[in-house]
């Protein structure tokens, strides 16, 4: 029973289900400030609303907003998912589980989903588990320290501030593990990974390979959006992503309909509406709670 419950969920998640993406939306409430990872592609500019991309929020809200938010969202279209996507990381702030405790008390049927970069996810599952967290996709972008350390500028794990090697292999040991403990616990997982020319290009499909013998369930591969310290690199071409994604294919499923979501996100993603459920709240003259 439990395995067709789960089916009968992806098939209504538009992020996972072809046939979903244009019929269920998605709703993405950015209640998770703070980071603690310094991604060298990631560039968090706020109120630029013409942008669609991850990391990206018009503001942030507090938990008790979010909620409200949501109460509207579903009352207004046929949205089957919410999740936090950030705009900084969401198992690094105390907000996202405030956030979920609100859903859960008004509802068990709403699919929640969490976007992560996995530094604190052998910390975190039980809580997800807790709150019946659905789905969790993983970014990792990275097998080898060397790689990783050209990608990420730091971390900030167990109180302490870390550079270089060290913090290269705090995330990625944190990150494998942290999936191998997901799958056991029976989460559905999907792993993003950011191709980026000249730097993890060859190592994208080892993810792949490893991934599948711990049982993870699908695979999206995200081209690079040159910005930050990654802002002079070139970006993928449509044929080397497409390429990349048939040689992964052997081990993962690829998401190919997948979108790069703001972390705001609202909508269908054949109809993405980003901020239009800031402007439905503010039309339907909501008492504003206190914001992070």
């Amino acid at each position: 029973m439990k395995e067709q419950f789960d089916r009968d969920k992806i098939i209504r998640h538009p992020c996972f289900s072809e046939e979903a993406h244009g019929v269920y939306g998605r709703l993405h409430l950015p209640v998770a400030p703070k980071c603690n990872i310094s991604c060298n592609y990631c560039d968090r500019k706020f109120d630029c609303v013409n942008e669609a991309r991850p990391g990206v929020s018009s503001r942030v809200l507090s938990p008790n907003e979010a909620f409200e938010r949501v109460l509207v969202a579903l009352d207004r279209q046929k949205i089957s998912v919410v999740g936090v996507a950030g705009p900084g990381e969401p198992l690094a702030n105390s907000s996202t589980f405030e956030f979920f405790n609100l859903i859960r008390k008004e509802t068990s049927d709403t699919i929640l989903c969490l976007s992560t970069n996995g530094l604190e996810l052998t910390n975190k599952v039980e809580i997800l588990k807790e709150f019946q967290v659905f789905s969790v996709t993983v970014t990792i972008n990275a097998l080898r320290v060397s790689t990783a350390e050209k990608i990420y500028s730091w971390a900030f794990y167990n109180d302490k501030l870390m550079k270089g090697e060290e913090a290269a292999k705090a995330i990625i040991e944190n990150q494998w593990k942290g999936l191998e403990i997901l799958k056991k616990e029976n989460f559905y997982v999907k792993i993003n990974s950011v191709l980026i020319p000249g730097i993890n290009c060859e190592e994208i499909e080892l993810i792949a390979k490893k991934a599948k013998n711990i049982g993870i369930d699908a695979m999206n591969i995200i081209p690079l959006i040159p910005q930050g310290r990654f802002r002079d690199m070139k970006r993928p071409t449509c044929e080397e992503l497409e390429n990349l994604r048939l040689r992964c294919m052997e081990y993962l499923p690829q998401i190919k309909h997948y979108r790069q979501c703001r972390a705001d996100a609202f909508g269908n993603l054949d109809d993405d509406r980003d901020m239009e459920i800031e402007m439905i709240y503010n039309a339907l003259s909501y008492d504003y709670c206190e914001t992070v």
